[in-house]
């Protein structure tokens, strides 16, 4: 117990700690997605105000001069307040040379008459003369922005050297400064500004974009409606974004705060003082061509959910009890494994010994099946010889004494002849018997070589079968024990006849071959190869047979068969083993002279 009880603590630590680390990693990943996806809705907004600026400013490209009422028609069909809910304003500041001041005044008085408007209200400001003007000339709603009309853009300093940019280059000028009428603490309006030129006038050069520049159009809009709105989709309470604008404005100030939704939790030292349960994300807003950062900060425990919350705590209490239920098992399964340890040891020693006997007698039936093999091939060469000395000297004086009879009643017993003749014709076809017998018993031409007997069996093949054998000898002459050769022409023997009964082939090929000092044969044929399962199959003992004969050499085997590509049987021996594994030596009884009369 003193044991179990802290290592389950630990575990259901770590458990815990694994558990509360995924969950938050989990959560930070979701709140930086959702901080993504504000992030996208602002950038997708400022670009459908942008798309606004340039739809009013090609109003005037294609109609020019512009009246009030075909202004007010256009913006009445945008539908603002329903489409782009944050879009407080859109005007036209119209450039206005000294010389053309008069006739300028003179049409927005007629144009506000012929709209039932009262033209008094309509004047240039501040008062004075100045050589150029950028009049507000119209705007829409009038109410609360009348103030505005005929408002001189260029009485301005802070903007002056701005407008003066925007006419030179035709680019939007995004305004860095707050818009005094709809901004206040917390609340804060920016405007967009895009020069109207001529229509169909050229503007490549920098002379003819001002020869052509006429006014300019501008949008206010509220960053508080334009933001607020995004803030209220995300699915989560409590969150806390922050708008910043990291442009230098005219007024050469940097940082400037946009927006804060929750300005009562500033604090100059949060980012040391914010506890790590705080997730944060910075992201950039590019406000055609200013750069914004917007960050989105909550609290850890407003983005978990109630299970998630009590995720650690369960996986601590899990972690705890299966440790130590674990630990309980274990225990027990020491002790039993004590006890099954010491009935296997004992188990293992007998096994030992009986796998030690298993192999003494493995070992011994080898010994016993090579000496059995030794002694069926002496017993098969002792049998031939034995015929051959016997049976084959009394068969070929019986035919010499028929062949004598034979010629001596040639002339004066026609009929006798003939008797003689027959009886001789049947010694001659026993004599072929017996000299098959003798060489299937065991071939005398064994006595001239392995590659003698080879060639012997292949051309005995092939006058048999009819079927094409090449024979491939590497090794004319090889110092080889009568036992080794026997083993290698057997296995030559069932090669062949294993061929001729299953492998239906057309063509067989038998190579010998000395590799330093190991004698290989292969022998292939091109026939349909060994089925699944014949290899093993009950009563077949050739394949078998051959591995035996090889083992009892200390030398390999091998069989590969393609299904349809015919089969390989390769052997292999070392020659300084097989001398010493060897059966009698060949011809022990020095009689082979009469045999060769038979042959």
């Amino acid at each position: 117990m003193w044991v179990g009880l802290p290592f389950s603590l630990a575990v259901g630590m770590v458990l815990y700690f694994a558990t509360a680390n995924s969950i938050e990693a989990d959560s930070r990943t979701r709140f930086a997605g959702l901080a993504q996806n504000a992030r996208n809705t602002i950038s997708a907004r400022i670009k459908s105000y942008t798309h606004v600026l340039r739809g009013t400013v090609s109003l005037f490209q294609i109609s020019e001069p512009l009246t009030r009422r075909q202004f007010h028609g256009y913006v009445k069909g945008l539908h603002v307040t329903q489409n782009f809910p944050a879009i407080e304003n859109i005007n036209y500041a119209q450039l206005v040379r000294d010389s053309e001041r008069e006739a300028f005044l003179q049409r927005m008085h007629d144009e506000r008459s012929a709209d039932g408007l009262s033209p008094q209200e309509f004047s240039i400001k501040p008062p004075g003369r100045r050589p150029l003007y950028t009049v507000v000339a119209f705007t829409e709603p009038e109410q609360p922005w009348a103030a505005t009309l005929g408002y001189d853009l260029l009485a301005n300093p802070l903007v002056h050297d701005t407008l003066a940019s925007m006419r030179d280059t035709g680019k939007l000028i995004p305004s860095g400064m707050p818009v005094s009428f709809i901004s206040g603490p917390n609340r804060t309006g920016l405007a967009m500004r895009l020069p109207v030129y001529k229509p169909h006038a050229p503007t490549d050069t920098l002379e003819e974009r001002r020869a052509a520049y006429i006014g300019t159009v501008g949008i206010a809009f509220s960053v508080q409606k334009l933001v607020q709105g995004v803030i209220d989709e995300i699915p989560i309470k409590n969150v806390r974004m922050t708008l910043v604008d990291n442009a230098i404005g005219v007024d050469m100030r940097r940082g400037r705060v946009l927006f804060d939704s929750h300005p009562a939790d500033d604090n100059p030292l949060l980012p040391f003082l914010a506890p790590p349960s705080r997730f944060s994300s910075t992201l950039p807003i590019d406000f055609n061509g200013r750069p914004w950062d917007a960050t989105f900060k909550v609290e850890a425990s407003d983005m978990y959910t109630a299970f998630e919350e009590f995720a650690p705590w369960l996986a601590l209490m899990a972690g705890s009890i299966s440790s130590m239920l674990l630990y309980a098992l274990f225990h027990t399964l020491t002790s039993s494994r004590r006890r099954a340890i010491k009935m296997a040891k004992g188990m293992t020693r007998e096994l030992r010994d009986s796998q030690a006997k298993l192999q003494l007698s493995h070992q011994n039936l080898r010994r016993l099946a090579a000496h059995a093999d030794q002694i069926k091939e002496g017993e098969r060469k002792r049998i031939a010889r034995e015929i051959h000395d016997d049976l084959g000297q009394n068969l070929l004086a019986l035919r010499i004494e028929a062949d004598m009879l034979s010629s001596r009643t040639r002339e004066r017993h026609p009929r006798l002849h003939a008797r003689a003749r027959s009886t001789l014709q049947q010694i001659d076809a026993t004599i072929k018997s017996v000299r098959q017998i003798i060489n299937d018993l065991r071939p005398n031409v064994l006595d001239l070589g392995l590659s003698a007997a080879v060639e012997w069996q292949i051309a005995e093949f092939k006058r048999r079968t009819g079927i094409a054998c090449e024979l491939i000898d590497e090794p004319k002459e090889v110092a080889l024990s009568d036992h080794a050769a026997t083993a290698f022409f057997r296995i030559l023997q069932e090669s062949l006849s294993n061929i001729v009964r299953h492998a239906q082939a057309t063509r067989v090929r038998v190579e010998l071959k000395l590799n330093g000092n190991r004698l290989s044969m292969t022998v292939s044929d091109n026939g349909i190869g060994l089925q699944a399962g014949e290899q093993g199959k009950v009563g077949s003992f050739g394949l078998v047979g051959i591995e035996e004969r090889i083992s009892i050499l200390g030398g390999s085997f091998s069989i590969s068969s393609p299904a349809g590509n015919g089969t390989t049987v390769c052997v292999s021996v070392p020659l300084h083993n097989e001398a010493s594994r060897g059966g009698p030596s060949d011809n022990p009884h020095g009689k082979n002279e009469s045999h060769a009369a038979l042959v």
